[in-house]
């Protein structure tokens, strides 16, 4: 069995994930194509995640790939998760993880309906819903590009209000028109488009997929897409456990062994007891980077990228994770995480080392911090989704 041990998984984060600086990708799209998916939970954390990747650095760069070449995409991914994928991965991501988040949804939305009584029986239920989806996806194609609600302004049905968690203490109602965009862009019929204000706004408009796919997404049989998922993970993000995978996926483990059968990827000893997955032609050792200094932002996909971490986070982790497990900005030495940054009540970047690293990543973490600087320019980034971490709370009180 090959021992694979830290120092080559650390070179395989510099070289695959784009961070060390020989390996940086060349445009947007290859740095989100490289990483199978940048997480966009949080907006502007696709846009620090793809600077940190790319020796450019400019919101309209990467405004250019999302809203206008329409090269990237943002869905609904793996654990219910928003991710911004190029248009190779779309289809990959939809059949092997959507299309079940979908499938969850719109049982979720039928006994919404049920509950706010829109039909007298099941059967009706299902009507109406049916009915109302063609409305919202007729409305929104002759708008080309809208806001929930502004399409519930186009219908009375759009407006329909319903009852969400009937019966418990934190019941409320929502216009069908927001829980039934989330469902159509789960099944892949449309997509978040530019947002309402700044590129950090988690305000989305809304469009036809077919903007960005004329003819619809490519169709992909779910077990073929399952391994094609997890190949593109792998070449990524391997080597790593089968335990990994399931969580990063969201799969259940029949799953993953189903999808590992069919692999057949190569075992490696990890160190610990741990077990690591290859890809049988990705076993050649990875010849460590020069040293690398990175600023990722929070729910950045590399350290978002394994459940088991302590090989590159250490004992860092109550500092920079929220608590119910969303990693904050995390700062990067050579491959592991050695502190945090934020920025302060001026809006300035904040770094904070955990460790003693030395002056020369002191010095690389400065250099990486005035480059990010430029792109951000006045604008104060501020969690969204998530809690903000005991870091975080420091440096900005700070």
């Amino acid at each position: 069995m090959r021992r694979i041990g830290v120092a080559e998984r650390r070179a395989r984060i510099g070289v695959r994930h784009r961070l060390a600086v020989a390996a940086r990708a060349e445009d947007p799209v290859e740095a989100a194509h490289d990483m199978v998916a940048l997480h966009s939970t949080d907006p502007s954390s696709v846009y620090v995640g793809i600077w940190a990747r790319t020796n450019g650095g400019s919101v309209r760069e990467v405004e250019q790939a999302l809203y206008e070449d329409r090269s990237l995409i943002r869905l609904l991914g793996m654990r219910r998760t928003v991710f911004v994928t190029s248009l190779d991965v779309a289809p990959v991501i939809q059949a092997a993880c959507s299309s079940a988040v979908a499938a969850r949804e719109r049982r979720k939305l039928l006994g919404f309906l049920a509950a706010s009584r829109v039909a007298d029986d099941e059967a009706g239920v299902r009507t109406w819903l049916a009915e109302t989806e063609d409305i919202a996806v007729r409305a929104l194609a002759a708008r080309g590009e809208s806001t929930a609600a502004e399409l519930a302004g186009d219908d009375a049905r759009l407006s329909t209000e319903v009852v969400l968690s009937a019966g418990k203490s934190y019941q409320g109602t929502q216009k069908v028109a927001s829980r039934l965009l989330l469902l159509l862009a789960a099944e892949g019929r449309v997509v978040r488009g530019r947002p309402r204000g700044s590129w950090t706004s988690h305000q989305y408009r809304w469009a036809p997929l077919t903007d960005w796919f004329p003819g619809g997404l490519a169709h992909w049989d779910t077990h073929r897409a399952e391994e094609e998922l997890a190949r593109r993970w792998l070449r990524t993000f391997g080597p790593a456990t089968a335990d990994d995978l399931r969580w990063w996926a969201g799969w259940t483990k029949t799953q993953v062994k189903r999808v590992l059968t069919e692999l057949r990827p190569v075992e490696t000893d990890l160190g610990g007891g741990a077990t690591g997955l290859l890809l049988p032609d990705d076993l050649e050792e990875t010849a460590p980077p020069e040293p690398w200094a990175a600023l990722l932002p929070a729910l950045d996909s590399t350290p978002m990228g394994w459940h088991e971490r302590g090989w590159f986070l250490g004992d860092h982790g109550p500092r920079l994770f929220d608590n119910v497990g969303n990693i904050g900005p995390s700062l990067w030495w050579d491959g592991r995480i050695v502190g945090g940054w934020a920025q302060d009540g001026s809006g300035e970047i904040v770094c904070r080392f955990l460790e003693d690293v030395g002056a020369d990543a002191e010095a690389a973490v400065r250099r990486e911090a005035e480059r990010l600087a430029g792109p951000l320019g006045t604008v104060r980034l501020s969690p969204r989704t998530r809690g903000r971490t005991w870091l975080e709370d420091e440096l900005a009180g700070g």
